[in-house]
């Protein structure tokens, strides 16, 4: 009775069954086609929320990062132009102080050359004097070369009756002491181009009287006098 009553019992319970759930085959080491499909899934239905708030920021995110661009692109812009306006101001300045050396020099060498020919102008001076240049062929070759120095720029100062003047005039001999000094006459004469002087001129200086010297102080001397026979 037992061995059969047993044997019935064991008929009656239900096959077992093994399901295999790991993620990683034992055999291969590699993850299951399973496992990949069901990851999946989970990671785009196990919170919606999340996947749309995550959404958002990178919706907004292009919009932003166009204006933060063009706003460094306005300030390059701006740098740029700065740049290029401190350029042309610097060029400028260059320009004009490389003209004014290159003018500076130009009369230089003209003032130079001048100088060296002044002793000519002085034998021309002494012809003048004796007559020797009133006619003839002399006379031509000086007039050219007065006007060449002429448009050169070159002058003369000095002449009788002129104030002294240390920066132009040297004076060789000067009678008195108290009083206005003039010119009381030329030995030679000076020359300038411009402002700068190639020569000072030699002269003689008087002291005359400086009530002379200013206009219609004489004059008004002389009338009190008179009136007051």
């Amino acid at each position: 009775m037992t061995p059969s009553g047993g044997q019935d019992r064991e008929e009656d319970r239900e096959p077992v069954t093994v399901t295999d759930k790991r993620r990683i085959d034992p055999n291969t080491g590699a993850v299951r086609e399973e496992a990949k499909a069901a990851g999946a899934a989970g990671s785009a239905t196990s919170n919606p929320e999340k996947k749309a708030a995550a959404a958002e920021p990178g919706a907004s995110a292009p919009g932003a990062a166009a204006s933060e661009g063009d706003s460094d692109a306005d300030a390059k812009v701006a740098e740029l132009t700065a740049d290029l306006q401190r350029a042309h101001a610097d060029f400028a300045n260059y320009r004009k102080r490389v003209e004014r050396d290159r003018q500076a020099v130009i009369d230089s060498a003209k003032a130079s050359v001048v100088t060296q020919l002044l002793g000519v102008l002085d034998d021309l001076d002494r012809a003048r004097e004796h007559g020797d240049l009133e006619s003839g062929p002399l006379r031509s070759v000086s007039d050219k070369l007065t006007a060449a120095f002429e448009g050169l720029g070159l002058a003369t100062f000095g002449a009788e009756g002129d104030d002294f003047d240390p920066s132009l005039h040297e004076a060789v001999q000067h009678d008195g002491q108290d009083g206005h000094p003039v010119l009381a006459a030329v030995l030679r004469k000076g020359y300038k181009m411009g402002d700068r002087v190639l020569r000072t001129a030699m002269v003689v200086v008087t002291d005359g009287d400086k009530a002379e010297q200013e206009p219609g102080t004489g004059d008004a001397e002389t009338k009190s006098e008179t009136e007051s026979e």
